[in-house]
């Protein structure tokens, strides 16, 4: 998939590791509501959450004291602020905070009660490949609850983000990513449901995704 090629795995954590010093500043207040919107999603299923994406921590502290958590992310430096985080707050409901690689979870099957992936998805090399880890990773009946950008289909704000994307790449995220690729996902995992999109701020371009798994086995992809 040409979208694909245009990342790669170590791409991406370097462009992490160079947005690591200044990440809250920079995405902090504009991704505020977003990560709260996904947090409360989070809390109304309860139990233990992966994290998928958790970068320097700074939805950690939304959760309540009684959600266990475990936060992954592909950036070591990211991961050095979150630590920093969890201590100076006594995040005791934290369990760990590990890299790894959302194409390649090393976590077993249904063992958390939700996964959460604040805008991640679009940072992934190969996203359907991730989030069929996610629906592999959650429990039957838990939910997966995504907050990204949904890029255009058509029209000019589809070429804009086709055009900028080779930039976009180098900085670790696609501005091209339409919602027909998380409803093909969908369709052919055949394990999960959509419950919820809904808008986020800012401008209209970020959305709140809510998928149950349902039961039966996750269908392999080539």
């Amino acid at each position: 998939m040409a979208i694909a090629s245009a990342m790669d795995r170590d791409q991406v954590a370097d462009a992490y590791a160079r947005w690591a010093p200044i990440y809250d500043l920079v995405f902090g207040p504009v991704f505020r509501r977003g990560r709260r919107a996904a947090v409360r999603a989070a809390e109304a299923v309860g139990g233990r959450v992966l994290e998928v994406g958790v970068g320097t921590g700074l939805s950690l502290s939304d959760y309540g004291p009684g959600t266990r958590i475990v936060g992954i992310d592909i950036s070591e430096p990211m991961l050095d602020k979150a630590r920093k985080r969890v201590d100076a707050m006594h995040l005791t409901n934290v369990e760990a905070l590990e890299v790894m690689d959302a194409e390649n979870l090393s976590v077993p099957d249904a063992s958390f009660d939700v996964v959460v992936a604040q805008y991640v998805v679009t940072a992934i090399p190969n996203p359907e490949r991730a989030l069929d880890e996610f629906a592999r990773v959650v429990r039957p009946g838990g939910e997966i609850i995504l907050t990204t950008r949904i890029g255009a289909d058509v029209g000019m704000r589809g070429m804009i983000e086709k055009w900028l994307m080779p930039l976009t790449s180098r900085m670790g995220f696609r501005t091209e990513f339409s919602w027909s690729r998380y409803e093909r996902w969908a369709e052919g995992s055949k394990t999960v449901q959509l419950l919820e999109r809904r808008a986020l701020p800012p401008l209209g371009h970020f959305w709140l995704l809510r998928y149950v798994r349902l039961a039966g086995p996750i269908a392999e992809r080539p």
